[in-house]
């Protein structure tokens, strides 16, 4: 049964700021298989997804002056891509989601979250309450006893003040309006005119530099859509390599210090013929080397700026790092999904991350459109912190078709919606993009390479 556009994908395309009259292209088929959950996590998923569809079916007409064509979207596919990293297999091997001091924990009034997937978090966490490392399974005990001694929020603040991540775990606390994609013009445009291609960013050029999976999933779907997309990261700060195979189809990945000289220097060069750079990194990072936003279009008017944190752009945790799972932890979506027992839940999917990532990319797209009718640059922010917002106060469930806890899951077999292919990586079984509209790419171009082995050159 193929069902139109619902409340959820009119609002995001509404976001940014579509044509109200092209939702008319929009429909859905299938059954989601995305698990059960009280939120409405499948109306979220399916309405990211839909708007970056409609976003790259605009693009593509208005680069070859025809009419928006079909966006038709798989909701076993969505959900299949929503929990992409559950799926993958590199050479059969599953991939390490969380490390073993991540995770809920108690503390003297309630609970906490932790992230410490990455080993300099990890250490840092440990620091922070003053306990040695050691094997797996005797830090997680010390741990544990550590956080059981201690108040959330004190937990939380030294775990902050030593630059780990740590969340006590709250109650919803109401809606903080923050908007879901905020975007703003910038000026005439000076940008290479985009012709008409099969894709809707082919000749686009994008440096990605983002990490983790919100920012490199947004980054992976523009590449679908025939960017050029270069990732760039400190060589002194590794990706985690299963994070890498997941996010890193149809790009290429190159390492450079921005504070060197010669490596700035190789980075001016790539930004001087860059449309669009797509940043993931706490608010201010990148200010000290001169790539705030404003600085980068100052310089150069035409570029599309994609700014994507965790905690949104106000309130005392605007400078903070964060994680999706912090977020859930953080404003109240833990508590909403716990289980009967009182222990804090999750949504079935990182659906923070991943709509994110699919709301990220789809403003991209409109503000290519845009500048290619003749508009400048842009500067679009989004934050985990408002798709959460909107998850928990905006987004309602469908009727007959919700989320809520109790209803079945989707019998249908993910299987279809996977493929497998060889890399450099190794043998890789993945989730097709979910992205879908008449006449556009079914696949990646290319599977990811190695980390940081590629020349820092355009295509």
């Amino acid at each position: 049964m193929t069902k139109p556009a619902d409340a959820a994908t009119a609002h995001v395309w509404t976001a940014l700021g579509g044509a109200e009259a092209l939702l008319d292209q929009v429909s859905f088929h299938g059954p989601s298989g995305l698990s059960p959950a009280r939120l409405p996590v499948r109306e979220l998923a399916r309405a990211t997804v839909a708007a970056c569809s409609l976003a790259a079916a605009e693009l593509v007409a208005a680069r070859g002056g025809h009419a928006v064509p079909a966006v038709r979207i798989d909701e076993g596919a969505v959900a299949t891509a929503f929990v992409s990293e559950r799926h993958l297999r590199i050479d059969g091997r599953p991939p390490t989601l969380f490390a073993p001091l991540s995770g809920f924990w108690r503390s003297a009034d309630g609970w906490i979250r932790t992230h410490a997937n990455y080993p300099h978090h990890r250490a840092r966490l440990l620091a922070a309450l003053d306990l040695p490392d050691g094997e797996d399974e005797a830090a997680v005990r010390r741990l544990a006893a550590a956080l059981r001694e201690l108040p959330g929020e004190q937990a939380q603040e030294r775990a902050y003040a030593a630059g780990a991540l740590a969340v006590a775990v709250a109650a919803p606390g109401g809606p903080a309006g923050l908007p879901l994609v905020h975007g703003a013009p910038r000026g005439a445009t000076g940008s290479r005119p985009l012709a008409d291609a099969p894709l809707p960013c082919s000749g686009v050029r994008v440096l990605d530099l983002t990490r983790v999976i919100a920012g490199p999933v947004a980054t992976r779907t523009l590449a679908l859509l025939g960017a050029d997309v270069l990732r760039i990261d400190p060589p002194a700060l590794p990706e985690s390599s299963d994070a890498h195979a997941d996010t890193g189809f149809g790009k290429r990945s190159t390492r450079l210090d921005l504070a060197a000289r010669a490596d700035r220097e190789v980075f001016e060069g790539l930004l001087a013929t860059a449309d669009v750079i797509v940043t993931g990194y706490r608010p201010g990072a990148l200010d000290r080397l001169g790539l705030a936003p404003d600085a980068l279009l100052e310089r150069r008017p035409g570029l599309i700026v994609g700014q994507l944190d965790a905690w949104g752009p106000h309130g005392p945790w605007a400078g903070r790092r964060g994680f999706d799972s912090l977020v859930q932890a953080g404003l109240g979506i833990s508590v909403v999904e716990a289980g009967p027992d009182g222990r804090p839940g999750a949504l079935p999917a990182q659906a923070l991350d991943h709509g994110t990532g699919y709301l990220l990319a789809a403003a991209v797209l409109r503000a290519l459109t845009e500048r290619h009718a003749g508009g400048g640059g842009s500067h679009l922010r989004l934050s985990l912190a408002a798709t959460a917002d909107w998850l928990l106060y905006g987004v309602r469930a469908a009727d007959g078709t919700g989320s809520a806890a109790g209803d079945p899951a989707d019998p249908s077999d993910p299987a279809r919606r996977l493929a497998e292919t060889d890399s450099a990586l190794g043998r890789l079984r993945y989730a097709l993009p979910p992205v879908a509209y008449r006449g556009g790419p079914v696949d990646w171009s290319r599977p990811p390479g190695r980390w940081g082995a590629d020349a820092p050159v355009w295509s």
